[in-house]
């Protein structure tokens, strides 16, 4: 993997947990709406939708650039549909980036041809 890979799998990263917290206060203004007179479904809503399509194109960029399996890529989006499913693949995305980084700078340093 080199850098430009380590990177979308950062900014993927970076807009799960988002996108996760996002989709969590969504359901809970849902309830909200129907148990009281609060209602923030329309802009909680607009930004949920905001980061869940950042996801998206990220996601993709991520499977094309890292070359991932079919497993892999449906993990990770299904993974952005489930209410804690961001912060999972938050964390193993940043173990996944870290290991792109480590393999780009042994490569570029001629220590393993990766």
């Amino acid at each position: 993997m080199d850098l430009k890979t380590a990177s979308a799998l950062n900014r993927l990263r970076l807009v799960s947990a988002p996108e996760a917290i996002s989709f969590l206060v969504l359901l809970v203004c849902s309830v909200l709406k129907r148990t009281t007179e609060f209602n923030a479904v329309p802009v909680m809503g607009a930004v949920h939708g905001v980061l869940f399509v950042l996801y998206v194109l990220f996601w993709a960029d991520a499977w094309k650039r890292a070359k991932w399996s079919s497993k892999t890529a449906a993990l990770y989006f299904v993974l952005s549909v489930l209410p804690t499913g961001g912060f999972f693949a938050e964390r193993k995305l940043r173990r996944e980036a870290e290991d792109a980084v480590i393999a780009s700078r042994a490569r570029k340093e001629g220590v393993v041809n990766a």
